[in-house]
């Protein structure tokens, strides 16, 4: 029997740190402008080498998810900055896709990653999920908007799909929606009433990936973002407008 088979390759330490820097980074768990631990300090608590530690750094910072500063450390990038960078910004540019346009893909990527949520999540994904609509309802009652909760809870259900490729494009993708964007969608949160939905709805989408409801799932995280896209067409909101 001919089968192609191919040697298993371990995979590389500085892979390991770069793994785990970035996860701390898209669940936002580091946020933007945050100073990442200094070199020596990482190859302690992690118990590697400063190299493999560099070698992750300097991926990181090559992907514009990392900055450095001479004399001052490495910083998670602004999103501002890795607007400036991101394919997605300029593929939006280069095509005038509308703001419309831009939920409809999030509704194609979102409805699918809740789908595969529902049927992959382990605890730990739910308690992501659970922490950040807690975050969300602290933010709110502070009187913020809560929209890196937001952030947070929709990148928990991408890890949750256990597709890199989908982390990936949803992290560029919230980078650009949340803060390309953000003063049109401030709107949105900036309605009592809109926030109050917008966390029922997430606690709905929670419940039935708990539940490994893939169907409901699937409905709960469309209806949340046709809602969305209902307030912007109401306001006929679009990219660019203030």
């Amino acid at each position: 029997m001919n089968i192609a088979l191919k040697p298993i390759k371990p995979k590389r330490i500085s892979d390991q740190v770069f793994d785990q820097l970035r996860e701390l980074i898209f669940r936002g768990e580091l946020k933007p402008g945050d100073k990442v631990m200094p070199e020596r300090d990482l190859s302690q608590t992690l118990r590697v080498s400063r190299t493999s530690v560099r070698e992750a750094i300097n991926k990181l910072v090559a992907m514009g998810i990392l900055e450095q500063y001479q004399g001052q450390g490495t910083f998670v990038s602004l999103p501002a900055g890795a607007q400036k960078k991101s394919a997605l910004a300029l593929a939006m540019e280069s095509q005038q896709a509308s703001l419309k346009d831009l939920l409809e893909v999030r509704m194609g990527l979102e409805c699918n990653a809740a789908a595969l949520a529902a049927q992959r999540a382990v605890d730990k994904d739910l308690r992501f999920m659970e922490k950040s609509i807690e975050e969300m309802r602290a933010e709110v009652a502070s009187g913020r908007l809560g929209t890196e909760a937001d952030v947070a809870f929709h990148m928990a259900i991408s890890y949750a799909t256990q597709n890199p490729l989908q982390v990936y494009l949803m992290r560029h993708f919230y980078d650009f929606l949340f803060f390309g964007i953000r003063e049109n969608l401030a709107r949105l949160y900036e309605i009592p009433a809109n926030i109050d939905t917008i966390l029922k709805q997430h606690q709905m989408i929670y419940e039935a990936i708990g539940c490994h409801d893939v169907r409901r799932a699937e409905a709960a995280m469309r209806g949340h973002i046709q809602f969305v896209l209902d307030f912007v067409q109401e306001r006929q909101l679009d990219i660019g407008q203030g």
